[in-house]
């Protein structure tokens, strides 16, 4: 990087305005250049205060970030073009410092993340209040317990706005309201106090309840309040409004006093004020001076955190984590509301984060196979879809994209999950948006205790089908087996739907052994078709007890043999034991009941303890040695994986690099 950073402005509203005058003062960085949407407003900007000469002025965002001069970029376009342009920002190698919010939701954040970090560029929410001396000083109050130990917080910030319902503030179509325009300020300062008064940088609460008024015409909150509860019992009421002028202020109350600041969120240079009352002394009042201008800090922060290569500036500037939390808490205070922004609905969310078309992505890693039926290649690490419904569906869309870009193919879905079909109308809904119906292997599976008979079995298939939006499933898979049905029916129903178009291929999950075998001996004796797969439990780790009511393990010695033998197809899930192989497992952890009771044994532990020292000579995470030991079968395995933010799918393709060798199978599974 040159002695200065060279900056490039996204955008040319106010808020672009006020941020350049900051640069213009900084030491570490320079404008170069400035884009518009429209060259005549880029021609336009900052003709008060900025030269015309040297500073490039784009009608094109695009061309801004194809300009070689340009080393980072400051986002400062309506809420929810934030997303698109720092995605792409950071593909164009850009370092990236976004105004808040950094996106509409957590599920844009994730991905400008990922984004961020695929891109090795550095990547910061724009809080300026965060880089400013008086946070410091606050901390270090805290630390020192100046007001004993945090009760409550109470921080607002709002103002009336007017009524204009075409710009930003009270318009839906641009992110408006005050829940993300300036509410995340006091819900950013409630995660931080709660977070120093546990020794951490921040706490993400345990507990989000919001109500407000939405608008009819804006169909926004126009004001809102909130309570947190924070797991070490902190409580903080929050409020923000665009239509109400509020006490923009910060109390934290202590066991022993309470700390009260009228002007944390946009700082002056000169006189801050803090002031601590001491129950029983006298009050004191902290005044805090700043070297400059509290957005001259922000670019100065975040250029230090460019120069150091890092991907995001120090403490108690915005982490990525941090502004993950934020995210999500206001997430969940606009869904106790009832705000949704148009851009969230499914129909509006046709094109990944970056606004192109969907593909995969050139340097993609995915390990195919073949299974019976199934005419096109199956990726070998399979998406489970129960976390994500129709309502949920920006998250859906983030993981769902993210994990086709990396070459992913296949989606395990079901008709009892998410309760009324949501997942199965999330995943059909971004198959047709995406227009991928040939490019993906749909495995759904139907026919769950109590209605484990033929008769149900065609009723939710057909049902099933139309939720996905599809006339076919690849691999449809009986959910359950139940013994006082005779096989031979369910032998007939399925090759029935098999002819008739409705599915390609078809499998039991939790079927035992006899069962299956009875299954395709029945079937071959009258030239019909068999399983071409199982879905039951398989991993490094021994399940002791079932998560669910009639699961089946394929682990042992004789399902072992037999799948080898016969190479055929497994399909597990929990194929890393549900969490067993992260941090969240010790024999002194117990809090998470579910683990403790199906996967912790000695045996176990001892298997966990040798995966750990194999993942430390091979230098990779534990995880990623449990999910490769089931890769690494000598059967052929599709593993579902079920991850929750696209850093963990990133760290379960990590897998698909690792060959265990059979001598280092049989250790791990203590047979050596």
């Amino acid at each position: 990087m040159a002695e200065l950073l060279a900056w490039g402005i996204v955008g040319t509203g106010s808020i672009a305005r006020t941020f350049t005058k900051g640069l213009l003062t900084s030491k570490t960085g320079e404008l170069v250049a400035v884009a518009s949407r429209r060259l005549e407003s880029a021609q336009q900007f900052g003709g008060d205060f900025l030269p015309t000469r040297e500073i490039l002025r784009l009608g094109s965002y695009d061309d801004l970030l194809a300009c070689p001069r340009v080393q980072a970029v400051y986002i400062a376009t309506p809420h929810p073009l934030h997303a698109i342009w720092a995605v792409r920002a950071a593909q164009a190698g850009k370092h990236v410092l976004c105004e808040k919010p950094l996106t509409l939701n957590f599920a844009d954040a994730m991905q400008v993340m990922e984004a961020a970090h695929e891109h090795s560029v550095t990547l910061m929410e724009a809080f300026m209040y965060r880089c400013h001396p008086m946070l410091r000083q606050l901390v270090d109050l805290l630390r020192e317990k100046a007001i004993g130990d945090v009760r409550m917080i109470q921080a607002f910030f709002g103002f009336q706005s007017g009524l204009n319902y075409e710009k930003r503030l009270l318009n839906n179509e641009l992110g408006g309201g005050g829940i993300l325009d300036v509410g995340c300020y006091p819900v950013s300062l409630a995660r931080l106090v709660a977070g120093v008064a546990a020794g951490q940088e921040f706490l993400d609460p345990v507990e989000v309840r919001g109500c407000g008024h939405v608008g009819a015409r804006s169909r926004v909150d126009e004001y809102a309040q909130a309570t947190l509860k924070f797991p070490n019992d902190i409580v903080a009421g929050v409020g923000t409004a665009v239509q109400c002028n509020m006490d923009n202020g910060v109390r934290i109350y202590g066991s022993t006093g309470k700390i009260h600041i009228d002007e944390l969120w946009v700082p002056k240079e000169k006189g801050n004020k803090i002031i601590v009352h001491r129950y029983g002394k006298d009050t004191q009042e902290i005044i805090v001076d700043a070297p400059a201008n509290v957005y001259t800090l922000e670019a100065d922060t975040f250029a230090a955190a460019v120069r150091a290569g890092k991907p995001a500036a120090a403490w108690p500037a915005m982490s990525w984590k941090d502004t993950l939390g934020n995210m999500k808490t206001l997430d969940q205070w606009r869904a106790a509301i009832g705000v949704v922004y148009e851009s969230e609905k499914p129909p509006n969310r046709t094109l990944p984060v970056d606004g192109r078309p969907l593909s995969v992505r050139k340097d993609q890693q995915m390990e195919y196979g073949a299974i019976p039926g199934v005419d096109k290649p199956v990726s070998r690490l399979v998406m489970g879809v129960d976390k994500w419904g129709i309502a949920n569906f920006s998250m859906a869309a983030a993981m769902f994209d993210d994990y086709f870009q990396r070459g992913g193919n296949a989606f395990d879905s079901a008709y009892i999950y998410s309760g009324n079909g949501g997942c199965e109308k999330a995943l059909g809904h971004w198959i047709k948006s995406r227009n991928i119906r040939r490019q993906v292997v749909l495995l759904d599976k139907g026919a769950h205790t109590p209605n484990c008979y033929p008769e149900a079995l065609t009723r939710q298939l057909r049902e099933s089908l139309e939720r996905l939006e599809t006339n076919y499933i690849d691999i449809y898979m009986m959910h359950r087996d139940n013994p006082d049905v005779p096989v031979g029916e369910f032998v007939e129903v399925l090759n029935e739907h098999k002819r008739a178009g409705r599915i390609s291929a078809f499998g039991g999950s939790n079927w035992t052994l006899p069962r299956v075998r009875a299954f395709n001996d029945y079937a071959r004796a009258r030239g019909l078709t068999g399983f071409c797969a199982v879905s039951n439990n398989f991993s490094l780790a021994r399940m002791i007890q079932p998560p669910w009511g009639g699961c089946v393990a394929s682990s042992d010695g004789e399902w072992r043999v037999w799948l080898e033998k016969e190479q055929f197809v497994l399909m597990p899930w929990s194929s890393q034991a549900r969490g067993f192989f992260t941090d969240r497992a010790a024999p002194d952890q117990t809090s998470d009941q579910e683990l403790a009771r199906c996967w912790y044994s000695p045996d176990n532990f001892q298997r966990r303890q040798r995966a750990q020292e194999l993942a430390g000579k091979k230098g990779i995470a534990l995880i990623v040695i449990a999910l490769a030991y089931v890769l690494c079968q000598p059967f052929p395995t599709f593993p579902l994986i079920g991850p929750v933010q696209v850093e963990e799918t990133r760290g379960s393709f990590e897998a698909l690099k690792i060959k265990l060798a059979p001598d280092e199978l049989k250790w791990l599974n203590l047979e050596a």
